[in-house]
C-alpha cells in the first residue's frame, strides 16, 4: 500500500510495506494517487527502479506475531488517592471508583515477586509507579525499588523504573530519589497557567499551576541527561493546544507530550466537529517545531517522533502494547488488570499477585489480539506505526478491544503525517 499526502507545498509518498518515505513533485504524487496524469519515460523508469528495490509498492507482512508469555512489566498503583482533583481524570480523581487507599509494602513486594517469577528468560524488567499520586506513598515506592533491585540481582536481571507525578510533592528528598532510581519520570503539566488551572485543581478547588511549576522546573534542572517527559492533556477548552506545547518549550522543558483527552464530560470531550481545528493545530505546531529545530532551538515532542528505518521492529508494531499478556496493572490490594485503564472494572480482573492469573480467558484474548485482528486497520496507512490503537480506549468507546476508536485514529493519522514531514525536513538538512 502507498499513501500519498501533501504538507504545505511538499508532496510525499509513504510505502507501508517497506516503510520508505519519498518526497516527489505534484505530478508524480497525482499519478501515484491514481489521478489521470502522464509521466515521462524517465519518470516512469525512476518509479520502476524504486519498486524493483522494494521501496515502492512493497509487499506488507501478514505474519501473525509470536507473542511471549513471559511478563515484562507491571504498572503498580502504589496509591489510589491524589492531592489534586483534575476534572478529566479517567481514574476518578485517583480513586478508580473505589476506596482511597495506599498499596502496602507487603503487596508491592508480592507484585515484584510475581513479575520475577513470571518473567522467564527476560533480563530487563520494567515497573511503573502510578496513581493517583505515587509520591503520596513515597516510602513504599522506595522500599519497593530497593527490594526489586536486590531480588533481581540474585537472578541476573535488572529493573527499569518509571514514575508519573503531578509534582506537588517534589521536595528535595523526592527529587534526589527519583533522579537516582528512575529511568524515566513523567510530570503532569497542561501548559499555560489558565489552561492548567481550569482543570487541574487542588482538593480545595484552587488552581495548581503556581504550586507545581517551580518544583517541576527544579526537578528537570537537576535531572541532567536522564529521561523525562512533561506531559499535558488538551481538551475542547484548549483546541489551540499548540500554544501550550510552545509555552512549555519556552519554559525550558525539552521533552514534551500533550495528549488528547479521553472523556465523555460534555464541556471537555473532543468530537468529530473538532477534528478540522485539531488537525490545523498539529500543522501549526509542526511548522514551529521544524523552524525551531532548523534554528538550533528544537525540543522533543513525543508525537512528532517516527523511526521509519530502525525501530521499533515490525514484530512489535504488529503485536501492539502487550497489555493483558506481557504487561499488567496492579491495584493496591494486589488485584491484576490488563492495564491501568481497566483497573477497578470487575469484568477485567485477571487474578492477583498473591494467587496468580486466574482469568486465563482474558489473557488469551489479549495474547491473540494484534494489528491483524483489528479489521478496520487493514486499509490504514498508519497501521504499522499505530499498531491498532489503545485497547482500553477501543473498549471504552466501542465496547470491543478490536474496534479502534475513530477519534484517536483521525488524530493519529494527522500526527503521523506531521512526523513524516519533520523527518523529511531533518533528512534534507543533513544532506
Amino acid at each position: 500500500m502507498i499513501h500519498v499526502f501533501s504538507y504545505r507545498d511538499k508532496r510525499y509518498v509513504y510505502d507501508t510495506g517497506s516503510g520508505a518515505l519519498h518526497e516527489c513533485d505534484a505530478r508524480t504524487a497525482d499519478y501515484l494517487a491514481g489521478k489521470p496524469t502522464e509521466l515521462t519515460e524517465e519518470e516512469l523508469a525512476e518509479l520502476g527502479a524504486l519498486k524493483k528495490a522494494g521501496l515502492l509498492d512493497a509487499p506488507e507482512t501478514t505474519a501473525r506475531p509470536q507473542k511471549s508469555r513471559f511478563v515484562k512489566a507491571l504498572c503498580l498503583h502504589i496509591c489510589h488517592d491524589c492531592n489534586l482533583r483534575c476534572k478529566y481524570c479517567f481514574a476518578d480523581e485517583g480513586a478508580y471508583h473505589s476506596a482511597r487507599e495506599m498499596m502496602s509494602a507487603e503487596t508491592a513486594r508480592a507484585a515484584i515477586d510475581f513479575l520475577l517469577e513470571n518473567s522467564g528468560d527476560r533480563k530487563v524488567l520494567e515497573t511503573d509507579f502510578f496513581g493517583g499520586e505515587p509520591l503520596m506513598n513515597l516510602s513504599v515506592v522506595k522500599e519497593t525499588v530497593y527490594y526489586a533491585k536486590a531480588e533481581a540481582k540474585k537472578r541476573g536481571k535488572r529493573f527499569l523504573f518509571t514514575t508519573t507525578t503531578n509534582g506537588l510533592l517534589l521536595d528535595d528528598d523526592a527529587i534526589e530519589f527519583l533522579n537516582e532510581e528512575m529511568e524515566n519520570v513523567v510530570l503532569s503539566l497542561d501548559g499555560r497557567p489558565e489552561i492548567h488551572d481550569a482543570v487541574r485543581k487542588t482538593v480545595n478547588g484552587k488552581g495548581s499551576f503556581d504550586a507545581v511549576i517551580g518544583k517541576i522546573k527544579k526537578f528537570v534542572q537537576l535531572r541532567g541527561d536522564k529521561h523525562y517527559y512533561v506531559r499535558g492533556t488538551f481538551t475542547a477548552r484548549n483546541l489551540d493546544f499548540s500554544k501550550d506545547v510552545l509555552f512549555l518549550a519556552d519554559e525550558g522543558f525539552r521533552s514534551l507530550s500533550v495528549e488528547p483527552v479521553v472523556t465523555d464530560i460534555e464541556d471537555l470531550k473532543l468530537t468529530e466537529a473538532h477534528l478540522p481545528q485539531i488537525e490545523r493545530e498539529y500543522e501549526t505546531l509542526c511548522d514551529e517545531y521544524v523552524r525551531r529545530e532548523r534554528e538550533g532551538n528544537g525540543f522533543n515532542f513525543f508525537h512528532f517522533n517516527v523511526d521509519l528505518e530502525g525501530g521499533p521492529c515490525l514484530q512489535k508494531r504488529v503485536s501492539a502494547c502487550g497489555a493483558g499478556n506481557e504487561y499488567f496493572s496492579v491495584v493496591p490490594n494486589g488485584d491484576l488488570y490488563p492495564c491501568h485503564q481497566f483497573a477497578g472494572d470487575a469484568a477485567w480482573r485477571m487474578g492477583s499477585v498473591f494467587e496468580g492469573i486466574t482469568r486465563t480467558d482474558i489473557r488469551e484474548k489479549f495474547a491473540n489480539s494484534c494489528l491483524f485482528t483489528r479489521e478496520k486497520c487493514g486499509d490504514c496507512f498508519a497501521k504499522f506505526i499505530c499498531s491498532g490503537g489503545c485497547s482500553a480506549n477501543n473498549y471504552h468507546f466501542n465496547g470491543d478491544i478490536e474496534k479502534p476508536y475513530e477519534m484517536t485514529c483521525a488524530m493519529m493519522k494527522k500526527r503521523v503525517e506531521c512526523a513524516m514531514h519533520v523527518l523529511a525536513e531533518r533528512k534534507s538538512r543533513e544532506k
